[in-house]
């Protein structure tokens, strides 16, 4: 015995499932983490990444694309990578790296994304640069 709706019953099913579907879409780019060692990753699923991107690990951290490959993004983690794991989330940020230039950083000691390590006092910075950058002609 086959079962055979008529078309009013296929309109409605077809109408219903219309409501209950879900359209949303997310413009970032994932991949995921399928191999750490000593602070270099490799990450699969990153078509996008461009070079000298940052890509943002779990528990806020951050890390530098630098090894584009066509199945796979060679990445450097700037900081601790103490809790990142295989089967990890990466995503792009779309930003090139970045790090905070001004006189309010002379004679500070800062990490390679410009947070302060030795804190006295405030850090001020006023503009934030691209780290490579065509030399001056």
């Amino acid at each position: 015995m086959s079962m055979q709706l008529n078309p009013s019953e296929i309109s409605e099913l077809i109408k219903e499932r219309i409501k209950d579907f879900d359209a949303s879409a997310e413009a970032r780019t994932e991949g995921t983490v399928v191999s750490l060692t000593d602070g270099i990753t490799r990450i699969h699923g990153l078509a996008d990444a461009m070079q000298g991107e940052m890509l943002e690990f779990p528990n806020d951290t951050f890390g530098l694309a630098l090894n584009l490959e066509q199945d796979s993004v060679g990445a450097v983690v700037l900081g601790d990578y103490e809790h990142i794991v295989e089967g990890d989330t990466v995503k792009c940020t779309g930003r090139i790296l970045e790090v905070p230039v001004g006189d309010g950083l002379l004679g500070r000691v800062v990490d390679s994304l410009g947070h302060q390590l030795m804190v006295k006092a405030r850090l001020i910075h006023h503009r934030r640069r691209r780290s490579k950058r065509w030399r001056p002609e």
